[in-house]
């Protein structure tokens, strides 16, 4: 495979390492989606008139968690869903081939506020892809962007309502948000080819 393929493909460099520092514990991730839950909740007054939505792939679980969370605060379930916003992307046909995922959007978001999920949001072309998509399936009265790490580096004007961690990053750096926590590593020598993380 070529350099620039691994590369693009999310692997590391040939012969490059990567050094991994852990950002968030589990512990802290848990008490960041209990917060967020709160805030949706203070936001919008409720739940009555909320879906949340987890972008494919990094958001599905997050918005999961925060659905958990707000059921256990206002002790009702709140309608949960996911998005794939693949075909929407300004880059299609740009990236590799990669499986369409699927979209579940919980009934129709025509007149409530969507809470839509992703775990990193670095610059911003992922969330306006979703926001194409997410209008596919009717008009929302609102949309709302939840995001576990802002990492910066925006190329588009896009802002986060609800953030886990704001995390100042190097654009050759790669943010991963997992079970475990998030983790902050590097590809060496890799910052020209503008390797790092979601968009």
């Amino acid at each position: 495979m070529a350099e620039r393929e691994r590369l693009l493909a999310g692997q590391p460099a040939s012969g490059a390492f990567r050094a991994r520092t852990q950002v968030m514990s589990t512990d802290d991730v848990t008490r960041a989606v209990r917060r967020m839950a709160h805030e949706i909740l203070e936001k919008n007054h409720g739940c009555d008139d909320v879906m949340i939505v987890g972008m494919q792939t990094g958001g599905v679980e997050l918005a999961r968690a925060i659905a958990a969370a707000v059921a256990d605060i206002e002790g009702s379930e709140v309608p949960t869903g996911t998005l794939d916003a693949t075909m929407h992307r300004d880059d299609f046909g740009l990236r590799p081939v990669m499986p369409e995922a699927v979209t579940d959007i919980p009934g129709d978001p025509t007149g409530k506020t969507i809470v839509l999920v992703d775990d990193v949001l670095f610059t911003g072309r992922t969330v306006r892809a979703a926001l194409d998509a997410i209008h596919a399936y009717g008009r929302p009265t609102a949309i709302q962007l939840a995001v576990m790490v802002d990492r910066g580096h925006r190329e588009l004007p896009i802002r986060p309502d609800y953030v886990g961690k704001n995390l100042p990053t190097r654009r050759d750096e790669m943010v991963d948000v997992h079970a475990g926590g998030v983790d902050l590593g590097e590809i060496a020598g890799d910052a020209d080819l503008g390797v790092g993380g979601e968009d």
